[in-house]
């Protein structure tokens, strides 16, 4: 199945680029330079101006390396958008249940954001794989052993307030994966690819070094 081949992707890499941009051109030109850096888990916002164009050319030019989903999906319509542009998972900052619906119809990956144990139940009971715990820099790496107490089969990935100096006690407190987006994606701001490139090296590295791969 390719959900599950999706999903172990996502976990074996163990990052996640999120990429907010002002075009589709610069979406795709950092997804690129994540690519290249061995991040090969691409997450394009809908925020982004003509996301699914981005999403498109990212899936034929490079589907074969990657795995690329879209972030910012607020309704099942947008979910649907970029399900037709090739998007291999959704992320949500928060959870729809008509969302979770679409996805599961097509066998798409559903990461919504949940805050509270009620939500993440909620977003079970509709086959969510994956708890997307947003924004993340609100809560703490404390957060995820205090929800794993009652919750031990949630799998949760944070983003938001994740770096590379964190990133260790968020994954030994329990999350399957992290999400980066602006502590990876700052110097594309300023034309430089060649630097998210970099950083994207040292996101994968570092989770390898924690897991001990």
């Amino acid at each position: 199945m390719k959900k599950i081949k999706v999903l172990q992707n996502v976990m074996s890499v163990g990052v996640v680029a999120v990429i907010r941009a002002d075009s589709a051109d610069d979406a795709f030109k950092m997804s690129v330079a994540c690519i290249e850096g061995g991040l090969n888990n691409i997450e394009v916002t809908f925020t982004t101006p003509d996301a699914d164009v981005a999403i498109k050319r990212l899936v034929a030019e490079y589907g074969d390396r990657a795995v690329i989903g879209a972030g910012t999906v607020l309704d099942p319509l947008t979910a649907r958008i970029a399900i037709l542009a090739g998007s291999e998972f959704v992320v949500s900052p928060s959870f729809e249940e008509d969302t979770a619906k679409m996805c599961n119809l097509y066998g798409i990956p559903y990461m919504p954001g949940c805050l509270t144990l009620g939500e993440m139940k909620e977003a079970l009971k509709l086959g969510v794989d994956v708890l997307k715990l947003f924004p993340g820099s609100a809560f703490g790496p404390d957060y995820i052993k205090a929800v794993k107490g009652p919750m031990p089969h949630v799998n949760i990935m944070p983003t938001g307030g994740v770096d590379l100096n964190n990133m260790g006690q968020w994954i030994a407190n329990g999350c399957i994966a992290v999400g980066i987006g602006g502590n990876l994606t700052a110097p594309a701001k300023e034309g430089r690819y060649d630097l998210v490139t970099e950083l994207a090296a040292k996101y994968v590295a570092k989770f390898k070094e924690i897991k001990g791969v």
